[in-house]
């Protein structure tokens, strides 16, 4: 027989609340044992209290609708299949990202890159270079081919086969004159003129002299983020930096550049505050100048920069 005393059940201290949701579902038993023990003295069947069975829903349906709903990113396609030379699996989901994205032409350009013919595309004739410590076909292609995001083309020119390794010692081909190959290659690669001005692809293969300021920046933030896709994120930070030194007001090119530049601000943010704490004030105060130049509604950076002002000041009175 159960026993209760107080919020105690059967020896065992329950709460309240507890307690009482306990008692209820046993009096509920209860009252269910009893109803069954007199409908079996009155000679009636006792109903059963099994539930009725219910079918199991089934599974989801895996479909080309739901593939499009978990859309890949253009970051991600670079660095889990293009970077690691997973090139069918790579072609496939550009074409899927463009199904998504038609007008995005970083994506565009990539899988000319992808699809063309590199010979044709960067020349046939080049000139040896002998891998060193560091080099990756992004930071190759930009020092050689003026950007970056030409990684691909050119891993693909030496047959890499997996274009995120790089051996030092390593022999590879580099396009001998690309300033006369770039423009002519990919036009024909991709079957009529030349990209546009702001895709990922230089049309004239090494950065131009007149390159205005506002042309750098945008080229170096859409560099930023293809080397962030290859894992070299202090270069692309390091891109990026440079692109709104040169530009503050440059707005994102994708949500992997907004990401980029959250991160940047975050990196500024930091130094500021440890040059704060050691009272270096004036390059403390320079970095949040910089952060707000940027974004101008970075609250921290508005805070503190104000505390080093004041803190500046007092010093400047003793």
């Amino acid at each position: 027989m159960m026993k209760v005393q107080g919020n105690v059940v059967d020896g065992f201290q329950w709460k309240p609340a507890t307690a009482a949701v306990f008692l209820a579902a046993m009096l509920g038993l209860g009252g269910c044992a009893q109803m069954k023990a007199l409908r079996s003295k009155m000679g009636g069947q006792p109903t059963s209290t099994t539930p009725p069975s219910v079918a199991p829903a089934p599974a989801p349906v895996e479909t080309a609708d739901t593939e499009s709903v978990r859309e890949t990113s253009l970051t991600a396609i670079v660095r889990g299949d293009l970077q690691q030379g997973h090139y069918a699996a790579g072609e496939k989901a550009l074409r899927q990202y463009l199904r998504q994205h038609p007008g995005d032409r970083a994506a565009q350009a990539m899988l000319r890159q992808l699809t063309g013919d590199p010979v044709q595309m960067l020349g046939a004739l080049s000139r040896t270079y002998v891998v060193k410590t560091g080099d990756s076909y992004g930071s190759l292609a930009a020092r050689y081919l003026g950007d970056a995001s030409l990684f691909l083309v050119l891993a693909r020119y030496n047959d890499s086969t997996q274009p995120s390794v790089l051996r030092a010692g390593q022999t590879l081909r580099i396009p001998a004159s690309a300033k006369s190959v770039m423009s002519q290659g990919l036009a024909a690669a991709s079957g009529g003129e030349a990209s546009s001005p702001d895709t990922l692809v230089v049309r004239s293969g090494a950065v131009p002299d007149t390159e205005s300021p506002a042309t750098k920046a945008i080229r170096l933030q859409k560099e930023s983020v293809v080397l962030l896709g290859q894992g070299q994120k202090a270069q692309a930070l390091a891109h990026l930096g440079d692109a709104l030194s040169l530009d503050p007001k440059l707005k994102p090119s994708s949500s992997e550049a907004a990401s980029l530049r959250t991160q940047l601000l975050s990196s500024y943010h930091q130094r500021a505050i440890v040059l704060y704490r050691d009272q270096q004030l004036d390059p403390a105060i320079a970095l949040w100048d910089r952060v707000l130049a940027i974004d101008p509604g970075y609250e921290p950076a508005t805070i503190y920069r104000t505390r080093a002002l004041e803190l500046k000041k007092r010093l400047t009175q003793l």
